[in-house]
């Protein structure tokens, strides 16, 4: 079985996001990138499908430019066999991914596909059901837990509900949730053999996709600032302040 990661580089999740002085965008400048958590996810998920014996082959693709080698080379590290960047410098949309994956998923052939359910930048949560949509495959959205049996996959998925669990016909394409498992860390011997390990540039233009962009972001504003809380030594007092400076009740 040959699986497909997708990953995206994003800013590390620990790091407290800065908002350029025109508001324009993010401010990137001198700020820890790392893999997205979902997709770190992913990549898990995979190796251990290949250490049960299930999985033959991990392809991980990124679309960025050269900076996204760096991210590519952390999942190399975690296990995965070969990677795959798709040189482009426009920042795609959904869409324009999705199209990008369903040509390296066509030549490829992978019988898995496992995307993250969302990215941690865009929130869209849009990538994986649109390349279902355009591959023709079944999909398991936000999978908690994953099982294959041969030529079934069984997901597991976390509703409102409850659990949900989904029987479909590989070849497929899932997105993971954060229950699914634990990412593990890379250690510094698999650090040393991903300098080797097999990574490959294609351009967008190879793959007969135009990348491009039907969404302009207009504005990012930071957080509003939240005063500091303050105690109150009596239920009358909590009222009074309640009714005459929060002003939430009558």
């Amino acid at each position: 079985m040959k699986i497909l990661v997708a990953v995206k580089r994003v800013i590390d999740y620990n790091v407290k996001v800065r908002v350029k002085a025109d508001r324009s965008d993010v401010d990137l400048a001198n700020v820890k990138m790392a893999l997205n958590p979902f997709c770190e996810i992913a990549v898990e998920q995979a190796v251990r499908l290949k250490e049960q014996g299930i999985a033959t082959e991990i392809l991980v693709v990124s679309i960025g430019n050269k900076s996204c080698e760096e991210q590519l080379r952390t999942a190399l590290a975690l296990g995965a066999d070969r990677a795959l960047r798709i040189d482009t410098e426009a920042a795609p949309d959904a869409l324009s991914v999705a199209r990008l994956l369903a040509k390296v998923a066509e030549a490829e052939q992978p019988d898995l596909i496992l995307l993250g359910k969302q990215a941690i930048d865009s929130d869209n949560n849009q990538t994986g059901q649109m390349l279902a949509a355009l591959l023709d495959r079944p999909q398991a959205t936000f999978a908690s837990e994953v099982k294959i049996d041969g030529k079934t996959l069984q997901v597991t998925r976390e509703v409102d509900g409850g659990l949900q669990t989904l029987n479909v016909t590989l070849p497929a394409v899932v997105t993971t949730d954060l229950r699914l498992n634990e990412p593990r860390y890379a250690s510094l011997p698999n650090i040393m053999k991903a300098k080797k390990k097999p990574l490959e540039v294609k351009t967008a233009e190879a793959l007969g996709v135009t990348v491009a962009s039907n969404i302009t972001l207009v504005s990012v504003e930071p957080p509003a600032q939240r005063s500091a809380g303050i105690k109150v030594g009596s239920v009358a007092e909590l009222v009074e302040k309640l009714r005459n400076e929060a002003k939430v009740i009558a």
